[in-house]
């Protein structure tokens, strides 16, 4: 009878974590949270009665050690889906099986890097005072070499070790370096290496440190754990990411395992490269070691899932650092209120914040102003002077960062008085000094209420006191003097701006351009003629508009060449403004054709929303000529489609925002009168604001109406 030949096969099978196979599998607690979905390991057991040819135990011995990027590619593209704009995290992962008789290799070291202890030395004194002569002294080369021929005691190893660590500047220290390395005193070991890249780690110098690296390698030196953390760590310093990976991986194929220090630190790293998967891929790979994460790389797991606005992976931090146990200190909340804040969470930040405050933390000026530019995004105006008075009740520290966050706040929301009496009291604080952006802010202010008195006041204020008037402050001074109608006042500030280094940007001439929208006569000319200082062009195409004999493919042409020359985010203020001007001069059509035109082009994405049961007009994004434009578009088209019988929705509706900003113009109080004017049938919503609704029935009356009435 044939003996029976019995073995273990370690076959990776990775199947998808469903119902079917839930039975199948018992969760890992060291790895359940950790992963998307995880490669499943189980054992086959072969009995077999005929020979079988001897089995070749060194397959894998021959094999090379694959990289660490080599390892993570099969997980890299299961861990994360990846959407046009960012990568988004699926953070709840599925359970993980692992065949307790094989268990996945370790990936680092549980145990940190054991320093060398220094024994005693009786000349320690007299070696540091050394020391300190020499860190403190401005020698040449020459002298240095010759102080160091006075060195106290003969610099026995422990006495050149002592030195080293104890010189401050990393020229010196690898000067002095290079001197007992040429003497040749005594066998140098990894340990004054180490000492030696701290120091030019010190100084953000990592060329030299790679260059010692390799001499290393060249004369058989062992490198260490510290050794290899120094190097990625100055590397991840010098915003050098790229060399920081490659020494990873080195230190991989060496068979090295970084400590929890090291594996923290790249995972920094591969965050700051936007490599999430290998983040994540790390992350789940040490926790399957048994490895316990330190604030530092809950830190970097929070601005990971903050940059993509993923929620679900905050929470997901949030439940692993409570089920560890792991207290997050100031930087850990930071982070986390900043990813709430991008992940549009501003009654979760709340609640954080009020958590962090109860564990007994004392929130910093990052903390304060990260919260409060949460609230101001969130127009939670109310909450954020709230903490406004909390701050100035318990001591908290508010730098000027802090301080011109809150008056951007203010402006943001239409806070006039709020932002005065904050204004104030950085007057009077002795931590804060006004600049250019709180003079700012308080124009933006002034700005949209159109309070000119006080804004020319800041304005000369600012001459007096030396601020020096940026583009922004220069924008918002024009649309004040142009809401108030005080076009010479216009006209000074925009000159005196240009005089002293301002230099107008798309900006400022969309200002300019809305200005010239609801000016008439010399008014609208004075305009022009700083519309022609900054953008001359542009000054050509309005008259181009308001001259008949233009026709349309030469607006488009040109029209077209104006946008490819401008910002994105002036692109559709730029149509705005021009269909205003238009609509202003009684040229309709060109309205109309400037409206088509911006519509091709994706100036207006989203103006038209279908669906089964409604049809909408969207124009909240559009100015108040342009809205009324868009309008009669609309409805000539709706006029169209009930000529040629063909069907309508129950409901067609128009939106046009509710205006929450206190100082906002009304866009649907002059939609209004324009659906008023036009006797359409659309009627103003008591339940939603800014929304007018007609059914179809009372729309194909209307249509039904005018056709008549013009028959």
């Amino acid at each position: 009878m044939a003996a029976k030949f019995s073995t273990g096969l370690d076959i990776h099978c990775s199947i998808p974590y469903t119902s079917d196979t839930k039975l199948l599998y018992s969760s890992s607690s060291s790895s359940t949270k950790s992963s998307r979905l995880s490669l499943k390991r189980f054992t086959i057991l072969c009995n077999s009665t005929s020979k079988s040819p001897k089995p070749n135990l060194d397959l894998d011995s021959s094999k090379k050690k694959p990289s660490l990027s080599e390892q993570l590619k099969p997980l890299s593209n299961t861990i994360l889906d990846d959407p046009p704009n960012q990568a988004r995290i699926l953070s709840k992962p599925k359970s993980t099986w692992v065949n307790p008789t094989r268990p996945k290799p370790s990936v680092l070291s549980l145990q940190r890097q054991k320093r060398s202890s220094y024994s005693y030395n009786p000349q320690i004194r007299d070696l540091k005072n050394f020391a300190r002569r020499l860190s403190e002294s401005h020698f040449s080369d020459d002298a240095f070499l010759a102080v160091l021929e006075d060195i106290p005691h003969p610099p026995t190893r422990d006495n050149a070790l002592l030195v080293l660590n104890s010189l401050r500047p990393w020229q010196k220290t690898i000067f002095f370096f290079n001197w007992i390395k040429t003497r040749n005193f005594f066998p140098l070991e990894t340990i004054f290496y180490n000492v030696a890249m701290k120091s030019l780690r010190f100084g953000r110098q990592f060329q030299q440190i790679e260059e010692l690296a390799f001499e290393m390698i060249d004369s058989g030196i062992e490198m260490d754990n510290i050794t290899y953390s120094t190097i990625i760590t100055c590397a991840k310093r010098c915003n050098l990411f790229d060399k920081a990976v490659e020494w990873f991986e080195r230190m991989y194929k060496t068979g090295l395992m970084p400590d929890e220090v090291t594996y923290s630190a790249v995972l920094d790293v591969y965050a700051q490269l936007g490599k999430v998967e290998e983040v994540m891929s790390l992350y789940e790979r040490g926790r399957a070691s048994g490895w316990t994460p330190d604030p530092v790389a809950f830190a970097v797991l929070a601005k990971v899932f903050g940059a993509a606005g993923d929620y679900d992976g905050i929470r997901f931090v949030l439940q692993e650092m409570k089920a560890l146990e792991v207290q997050p200190n100031l930087v850990v909340y930071n982070t986390l209120l900043e990813a709430m804040g991008k992940a549009g969470k501003p009654g979760l930040a709340r609640s954080l914040f009020e958590e962090m405050v109860d564990s007994g933390l004392t929130p910093d000026a990052k903390t304060l102003t990260a919260l409060i530019k949460i609230y101001g995004k969130a127009r939670w105006a109310r909450d954020a002077l709230d903490l406004w008075e909390r701050m100035k009740s318990n001591g908290w520290p508010m730098d000027f960062i802090l301080y011109n966050t809150l008056l951007s706040m203010c402006a943001d929301l239409g806070l006039e008085e709020e932002a005065e009496t904050l204004f104030h009291d950085m007057r009077k604080s002795d931590n804060c000094r006004l600049d250019s952006w709180s003079y700012t802010a308080m124009l933006n202010i002034y700005g949209s209420v159109g309070n000119a008195e006080k804004a020319m006041a800041l304005f000369e204020e600012m001459s007096r006191v030396g601020i020096e008037l940026n583009v922004m402050g220069c924008t918002c001074l024009v649309q004040c003097f142009g809401r108030a109608q005080r076009i010479d006042d216009l006209v000074k500030v925009f000159e005196v701006s240009v005089q002293r280094g301002v230099r107008p940007d798309d900006r400022l001439c969309g200002c300019l351009l809305s200005v010239v929208s609801y000016c008439k006569g010399d008014d609208a000319d004075k305009v022009l003629a700083c519309l022609q200082q900054a953008n001359p062009r542009l000054v050509t195409f309005v008259k181009m508009l308001e001259d008949e004999s233009t026709s349309y493919d030469i607006v488009k042409e040109e029209f077209r060449s104006i946008l490819t020359n401008t910002s994105d985010d002036a692109r559709r203020p730029f149509c705005n403004c021009l269909i205003d001007i238009c609509r202003k001069r009684n040229r309709t059509e060109r309205a109309h054709e400037l409206l088509y035109l911006g519509t091709v082009y994706g100036l207006y994405p989203g103006l038209h929303t279908k669906t089964p049961e409604e049809w909408r007009l969207n124009v909240r994004a559009l100015s108040v000529g342009a809205a009324q434009t868009a309008f009669e578009e609309w409805m000539r088209t709706l006029a169209k489609i009930v000529q040629s019988e063909e069907p309508l929705p129950e409901v067609l509706s128009a939106n046009t925002g509710a205006g929450t900003h206190k100082f906002s113009q009304g866009l649907a109080n002059a939609f209004a009168s324009h659906v008023e004017k036009l006797a359409a049938p659309f009627k103003q919503s008591e339940e939603k604001a800014g929304f007018f609704i007609a059914t179809r029935e009372e729309v194909v009356s209307w249509v039904q109406s005018k056709a008549a009435a013009t028959a």
